[in-house]
């Protein structure tokens, strides 16, 4: 594992409210009951507790765009972050609207626009587990300390505090966790050792670590509703905290182990999380769809992604 300082990002959440719905979303997308808006002042003490951090500091949701005062954000992370460590991440709610705005405050090649029109947008399972599946202790210690995620993605603050990941915080949010480290100047200095309390925490319940197979993200949602995977552990958290995703069925059963000789049909030294297509502009997005023969039909993506539900 790496020091959250070794981080090239740091993001800060500003909410979990996206218009897409997207299979296998980091955020976990669809079972939230509730949604958080994260208050501008705290977005101030999140940026000052940032302070001396080398990297970038991402602006970030869910969807950003969606934030009910996303105007003031833009004006905050003008008037506080330096141009050179801004970063913006969105799928391009209300586009026509914010182009300009978004342009002015951020460099493009810092503005990561996906709007998972492409087809070839991948997600692998981020609720199947660990602690369900890997059975070998061993291999699961060297799974979770070379997690491609934690060492690829960013560190992130949520209005719960400060993670050592960005999955983490959005587990922690979802299952209605401890919360993070108090958002305070330095935070951000910590090493692995010192951050153990949130990898014993969240950790065991994700899959981010598991070397899986990637799926389509169902076009966020457009091609119908999106099944995710989910182990029995979290099935039974889910269902106990009312995840709406849960409720509606769209949902599969993991329930199979996962074992070295697994492991090794994967390099998870090398992957970069889960997705493969990346785009940084509306431009970017319409030269990749261009780029291929031709997209899936809703249709065919619809009738290869129905939901499932099977008993725990």
């Amino acid at each position: 594992m790496r020091p959250i300082y070794q981080n090239d990002v740091i993001q800060i959440e500003l909410t979990n409210a996206c218009h897409l719905s997207c299979r296998h979303c980091t955020r976990h997308l669809g079972h939230h009951r509730n949604t958080f808006f994260m208050t501008l002042d705290f977005a101030e003490q999140a940026i000052d507790s940032l302070e001396g951090f080398p990297g970038t500091i991402g602006m970030m949701g869910g969807e950003p765009a969606m934030h009910p005062k996303f105007d003031d954000m833009l004006d905050l992370w003008e008037r506080k972050v330096p141009r050179e460590k801004r970063g913006f991440w969105t799928a391009g709610f209300k586009w026509d609207k914010y182009e300009k705005r978004i342009y002015e405050v951020f460099d493009k090649k810092q503005i990561h626009y996906n709007d998972h029109i492409a087809y070839d947008g991948r997600h692998t399972p981020l609720l199947v587990a660990i602690d369900d599946v890997v059975h070998d202790e061993e291999l699961k210690r060297e799974l979770i300390e070379k997690c491609g995620f934690q060492e690829h993605w960013s560190a992130s603050i949520t209005p719960k505090g400060g993670f050592f990941c960005e999955i983490a915080a959005s587990l922690d949010w979802l299952m209605e966790g401890p919360g993070g480290y108090p958002v305070e100047r330095g935070w951000w200095r910590k090493t692995p050792e010192q951050f153990q309390d949130q990898v014993k925490e969240y950790c065991g319940k994700c899959s981010g670590a598991i070397p899986m197979p990637e799926y389509t993200d169902g076009r966020g949602g457009r091609d119908g509703p999106t099944v995710e995977a989910i182990s029995k552990s979290n099935l039974e958290r889910l269902t106990a905290l009312g995840s709406p995703k849960v409720a509606r069925g769209h949902y599969e059963l993991w329930d199979r182990e996962i074992t070295r000789e697994d492991a090794e049909k994967w390099d998870t030294r090398n992957r970069r999380g889960f997705r493969t297509f990346v785009a940084r502009s509306p431009e970017d997005v319409t030269a990749a769809v261009a780029s291929h023969a031709a997209c899936p039909s809703a249709q065919d993506v619809a009738n290869r992604f129905k939901p499932v539900k099977r008993s725990a």
